[in-house]
Formats: C-alpha cells, sequence, structure tokens
C-alpha cells in the first residue's frame, strides 16, 4: 500500500516556485489544483542547488519552476535547473496590493512563484548567459562614468571653497584644460594651500585614471557587442553602449520575446490603453525597461542630428503640428522595430574593408574623397575602417572608385 501511495505521488505533476536571496534559496512546491506540497529551504552553492531540484522532483513531473531573480539571486539555480531538462519560468514580485492582504515570507513568496507558474500569469523565459561578458562589461563602464562625474563635481566644490589665489588661477578653467593643470600641480605654501592643491591634484589624477578605464572598457564593449550581433552594431546611431544595453534588455536568447510590440513594451516604447466608457485613448508608458528607453532616446537624437530619412521624416511630422516631443515617441517605437528586427535576424552587413586600399591604389586622398561626396574626411575614414555604416555612401563610393 505504502509504496503504492509514493508511486502515485512520484507520477503527479507538480510546479515549483523559488524565492531567491544572497545566501540562501527558498523552494516550494505546488500540486496541479494549486495545493501546498511542501516548501525548504537551501543555500546557495552548487550543492545546495542540485539538492533544490532533487527536492522538486521528488515530489512529482516537475512541468515548471517559477523563479523570482532569475538575471540576479536566482542565476545560480536557474542554471542548475535548466541544465536538468527543468523549465524555467521568470516571476515578478507580487504586487503589493497581494502582499498586504496575505503578507511576506519568504515560503509565501515561493509559494506566489509556483502559483504563477501554475496559472500562466509568468510566461517569460529566463535569459541566458550569453550576454553575461556584455552585462558585466557595460556595468562596469558606467560604473566609472558615474565615478568620473563624481571627482569631476567634488573638483569644482573645492574650488568654490578654495583660498583666492587657487580660484583665480585654476577656476577660469574648464574640462580637460582644467584636468590636466590640476594633475601636474606641486602643492606648495603653507598649510591651507598645500592641503587643498593635494586633494585638487588627488582628484585630477583620478578623473584621468577613470577615464582612460573607461576608454579601455568601451573598446572591450565595442569588441564584444561587434562580434556578438554585427547588424546591431552597424545600425545608424547605435553606439557600444546603447547596443550593449538592448543586448542586455533583450536578453541572449530574444525569441523569449514573441513579438516587436512585446519587445516595444518591454522598452517602454509603446503606447498603453487607457480607455474607459466612450474615451478611447491611450496614454505615455512609464513602466519597462527605462535605461533600454533611454538607449532608444539616444539613438532617435543621433538620428535626429545626422540621419537624413530621419531630418525628413521629423519635418514631415513638424509641418503637422507635433511637437518635438511627440516626434521623438514616435521615432522611438519605430526605432524599437528596427531593433527587435536586428536582435532576432540575421542581418548581413556590406563589407567596407575594400574601400581604403582601393582609395590608395589610385593615389586619392580622404580630401578630395570628402569634397566630391560633400562630407567631412572623417566620415570617409570612420567609413572605411568599419566604425560607421552608411550602405548607400559606401556603394556609391565603391562605384566611383571603380570609375576613377
Amino acid at each position: 500500500m505504502t509504496s503504492e501511495v509514493a508511486k502515485d505521488t512520484v507520477e503527479q505533476n507538480v510546479f515549483g516556485g523559488v524565492d531567491s536571496h544572497t545566501d540562501t534559496i527558498h523552494v516550494a512546491v505546488i500540486s496541479e489544483n494549486g495545493g501546498h506540497l511542501a516548501d525548504a529551504e537551501f543555500p546557495t552553492i552548487a550543492a545546495g542547488y542540485a539538492a533544490a531540484v532533487t527536492f522538486l522532483t521528488v515530489h512529482g513531473n516537475v512541468i515548471a519552476i517559477g523563479v523570482e531573480g532569475t538575471s540576479s539571486y536566482g542565476a545560480g539555480f536557474t542554471r542548475t535547473a535548466r541544465s536538468h531538462g527543468h523549465q524555467v519560468i521568470e516571476v515578478n514580485r507580487p504586487d503589493k496590493a497581494e502582499r498586504r492582504r496575505t503578507g511576506k515570507s519568504d515560503p509565501i513568496d515561493a509559494y506566489a512563484a509556483a502559483r504563477a507558474a501554475l496559472s500562466g500569469r509568468a510566461t517569460s523565459s529566463p535569459k541566458d548567459d550569453t550576454v553575461a561578458g556584455i552585462r558585466a562589461l557595460h556595468n562596469t563602464a558606467r560604473s566609472a562614468v558615474k565615478a568620473r562625474t563624481a571627482a569631476l563635481n567634488q573638483i569644482g566644490q573645492v574650488l568654490v571653497t578654495a583660498p583666492e589665489a587657487i580660484r583665480a588661477k585654476y577656476g577660469h578653467l574648464k574640462g580637460t584644460d582644467r584636468t590636466e593643470a590640476l594633475a601636474r600641480l606641486r602643492p606648495a605654501g603653507d598649510a591651507l594651500h598645500t592641503a587643498v592643491l593635494t586633494a585638487l591634484k588627488s582628484l585630477a589624477r583620478r578623473v584621468k585614471d577613470l577615464t582612460a578605464e573607461h576608454q579601455a572598457l568601451t573598446r572591450a564593449l565595442d569588441s564584444e557587442v561587434s562580434a556578438h550581433n554585427p547588424g546591431l552594431r552597424a545600425a545608424h546611431g547605435v553606439g557600444p553602449d546603447t547596443a550593449a544595453q538592448l543586448l542586455i534588455t533583450a536578453g541572449g536568447n530574444p525569441e523569449r520575446m514573441r513579438t516587436e510590440a512585446s519587445f516595444a513594451a518591454l522598452c517602454g516604447a509603446a503606447p498603453v490603453p487607457a480607455s474607459s466608457g466612450r474615451t478611447n485613448r491611450h496614454r505615455l508608458s512609464r513602466g519597462g525597461d527605462r535605461t533600454a528607453n533611454s538607449a532608444l532616446y539616444r539613438i532617435a537624437l543621433v538620428r535626429m542630428s545626422s540621419d537624413a530619412r530621419t531630418r525628413a521624416y521629423v519635418a514631415r511630422q513638424t509641418a503637422a503640428g507635433r511637437t518635438k516631443k511627440e516626434i521623438i515617441r514616435l521615432l522611438k517605437r519605430a526605432i524599437a522595430r528596427e531593433m527587435f528586427r536586428c536582435l532576432t535576424t540575421t542581418v548581413t552587413i556590406p563589407g567596407t574593408a575594400d574601400l581604403r586600399p582601393m582609395r590608395q591604389t589610385r593615389n586619392i586622398t580622404l580630401t578630395a574623397v570628402a569634397q566630391h561626396f560633400g562630407v567631412w574626411p572623417t566620415t570617409i575614414s570612420r567609413l572605411e575602417r568599419g566604425l560607421t555604416r552608411d550602405d548607400d555612401l559606401a556603394r556609391t563610393y565603391r562605384n566611383w572608385l571603380h570609375t576613377a
């Protein structure tokens, strides 16, 4: 009799839920009808993850596991569960109304994650690890920029209260000139002057070091992004930082997003329905990944200033009476559609490595090419080196070189 009960228990379908933390994960198991079966806590180490997976499987056939924080505290368990062939579903935290009603504890959150997987309220697959390196480089580069900005602000604050002789000598300098001058200081004078000059010199050197660090990280990030998705990196207005942010938002497995509309919603670039009764309208989305929304905004600004088609579109919309904010919102939605195609399909990039050898063989200077096409020499140089993409200019340039 006991063996038959155990057999029935093993063969039943169950759903798992995981509430993840720094040192522990709490795992809960529920049946197909939502009944609570068991819950337990495990350490966030390899043995703990393996034990958690075993704990789930002994209660039945695991259909799916809902996990909070699949890209943060729950990343280790997610890798282990997927390596054992289990379906993992990313689960958001319970909303505030539900938490006020049911309370807050690790078992409650774990069971809530399991119910989200059972009900179908949570359906998103977790991101894979293929963009983990890009995420690490991107976050480190951003932290270097923040630290550099903090050091620059501190230099300005020190100069505001510095002795008059120091303010008169360095207060009028701006940007790199000020940093270079302060970094070359040789503190001297009385105790006050020596202390202030030493502080300014230290801060200026910190700014220089952080600038060099950020440049090195950006080069490494550019290399990683270009290798991972060359089509995305080559799109007009997409730099290393914006490309990295969009890859991080989409994940290395963008097939988890079903449509371009879902990607636009994920980036907060899709209007949200706000209709009621006879009122039929949409409102601006304030949700989604705001860093991805910021990336779309920067791409829109670049294209508004340097892309002919975008400038023509802006002119048409302005003539139709739309404001600049409204036009940027429209552009972000269109850019999200284009970025989704770059993220989910293989985009072939025409090669430009042959342009510079052809030009040099014909003894044509960059200045002569730039004058012929009415652009800056830097534009031609960046095109030849593959740093910017302009398919129309590259094709016209190549044809001109063949006939030159």
